[in-house]
Formats: structure tokens, sequence, C-alpha cells
């Protein structure tokens, strides 16, 4: 997929979301009021099938997988691990009728232990950094993603 065209999708990804935010999600109270909707440095995997980035939202922080072209994603509410460089991650499917298939990975939900939009995106930044660096020699768990954010507790063990 052309790169104009993932920018059009990920154009798309933040408005179908920002619509939700206003919509679906108006007046839930696990809405973080100093968060935005925004699609964090969306770029396509190195196979090509898929663009992987992070949206964050007022109410989520979630690592996407958007299908680029024809790519197989998992149906709705199926879960599958997907291999990220060294780190292998579960995934659910998801579907939004106004945007279309999509794979996502919680990372955060809810969003207040960020102290505002640049942290939010500070460490989905951070998770992207990690994910896509060669260099990395051990895979985590798929059901912690601790090591990710880089929370750590007393031990200095990563946390869930």
């Amino acid at each position: 997929m052309a790169h104009k065209a993932l920018q059009t999708q990920v154009a798309r990804l933040e408005t179908v979301f920002r619509d939700i935010a206003a919509t679906r999600m108006e007046g839930v109270p696990l809405l973080h009021v100093g968060l935005q909707v925004q699609a964090v440095d969306f770029a396509p995997e190195p196979e090509g099938d898929f663009a992987l980035g992070v949206l964050v939202t007022p109410w989520f922080m979630n690592l996407m997988r958007l299908p680029l072209g024809t790519a197989e994603v998992l149906a709705p509410g199926q879960v599958g691990p997907q291999r990220l460089g060294e780190h292998r991650l579960r995934f659910i499917g998801a579907h939004e009728a106004a945007f279309g298939p999509y794979e996502m990975c919680s990372l955060a939900s809810p969003m207040f232990e960020f102290a505002d939009q640049e942290d939010a995106v500070a460490t989905a930044r951070e998770v992207l950094v990690r994910l896509r660096a060669s260099s990395v020699q051990s895979a985590p768990d798929p059901h912690r993603r601790g090591f990710l954010l880089g929370r750590r507790n007393a031990q200095g063990v990563s946390s869930p």
C-alpha cells in the first residue's frame, strides 16, 4: 500500500474513533478528559501485510494492526498471537462499520495513569520503538505488557 493510502487509512481511523468518543463514549466515567484520539507512528510491518501503530484515546491505548491490501485479519472477537520482531503478543480481531477490520492489543485502559496527551503519546512511541528494535534478545509473555510499557515492580520485574 502506498504511503498516501496508509495516511488516508490512519486519518480515517482517527476520524472514526473521534466520532465514537463524541457519541458512544460521551459521558462515560472512564474517559480521561485530558486526552484525545490520536494515531501514533503507523508504518508497514516488515512483511508488508499490516501497518502497525498505536491508537491513543481518552479510554484506551491499543497497539493496532491495520490490514494493507487483502491481508487476512482475525475475525471480530477472535484472539490470536502475532509475532512482532522478537515479541509475541495476543491480538483480538475487531471491526468498526465506518472503518472496517483491524486487530488490536490493549496496552492501557482506562487511561488515568497518564498525566496528559504528551505523556500518553510518548509512552505509545516508546512501545513502538521497543517493538521495532532489532536488537531485542527475548520475547515477553504475551499476557504481560508491563515489559513494553516499562513498568517494573519493587524487585525490578515487569508487571502486567
